[in-house]
């Protein structure tokens, strides 16, 4: 798999690809997501291109502190080829070389499947209660 930053005109399918993999939620509107992402750090947001097509996505962040994984999704049909472990290792170097010391991710509790996938990646469950405030209401 090709990894390369996300280019303006793979919106579409980066966006039907977080769908098929139940990654939009109502109050995510996923073109404001892409946004905010293209103005902070572009660099970290990357796709997987396999036959000339886009089939992977990655969206890392890191704002000094800890780094940060959101929009982590492989094409259903292609799952458990390696791409999620391959376009995560990317995204884990680029955080590196920034200095980064840790990633952090939040999975929904009921979705086993992903938090396995990241046990095998490394990942812990910390100790931590993750709490959040809602500033900007998207409208998906």
């Amino acid at each position: 798999m090709e990894i390369r930053p996300f280019e303006t005109g793979d919106e579409e399918w980066v966006i039907a690809l977080w769908r098929c993999c139940g990654l939009v939620v109502p109050h995510n509107d996923p073109v404001a997501d892409i946004q905010r992402k293209l103005a902070v750090s572009p660099e970290l947001f990357l796709v997987g291109i396999v036959d000339e097509k886009p089939v992977a996505t990655v969206m890392a962040g890191y704002e000094g502190h800890r780094g940060w994984i959101n929009y982590l999704a492989i094409e259903p049909s292609l799952q458990r080829l390696g791409h999620g472990r391959q376009i995560m290792e990317q995204a884990e170097r680029l955080l590196r070389d920034r200095g980064c010391p840790k990633i952090n991710i939040q999975i929904r509790a009921t979705n086993r499947a992903v938090v396995e996938f990241y046990r095998r990646l490394g990942f812990q469950i910390d100790d931590v209660l993750c709490m959040g405030k809602r500033l900007v209401v998207d409208k998906a």
